[in-house]
């Protein structure tokens, strides 16, 4: 198996706790592999750090807005591939403007029923990793 890395951009931090249980509880799946996490809480960090990195990512999950009101939209969808993204956002229309740039594995977070949100984010890491 191969290690896994995982770029995170979300700026809730309940929201972030409960997606990086939820990873922790994948990664005790992996036989001999791991998960690398990246998580970033401003789109201008986006924008100044991963846009302009080599670095590579396996899975993206991708929120739509942050707390300084800039968008993690700004990341450069086609150097890191819509393949590899999911859409998280708990706005539909804006989980939407995500699938209009290509992306297709979208999971509506609802704040109310955060523990099902995050289930189902790790089921689709699980599936984009190979576990299920």
């Amino acid at each position: 198996m191969k290690n896994n890395r995982i770029l995170i951009l979300e700026d809730n931090i309940r929201v972030l706790s409960f997606l990086t249980d939820r990873i922790s509880r994948l990664e005790e799946k992996l036989s001999g592999a791991y998960i690398a996490l990246t998580i970033l809480s401003e789109s201008s960090q986006v924008k100044e750090y991963i846009n302009n990195t080599e670095m590579d990512f396996d899975i993206i999950l991708l929120d739509r807005y942050c707390k300084t009101n800039g968008s993690f939209h700004v990341l450069d969808f086609e150097k890191f591939g819509v393949e590899k993204i999911i859409s998280i956002s708990s706005v539909p229309i804006l989980n939407e403007e995500a699938r209009a740039r290509g992306v297709q594995r979208i999971v509506h977070k609802n704040h109310s029923q955060i523990e099902d949100f995050a289930d189902q984010v790790a089921h689709e890491i699980e599936e984009m990793i190979g576990l299920s």
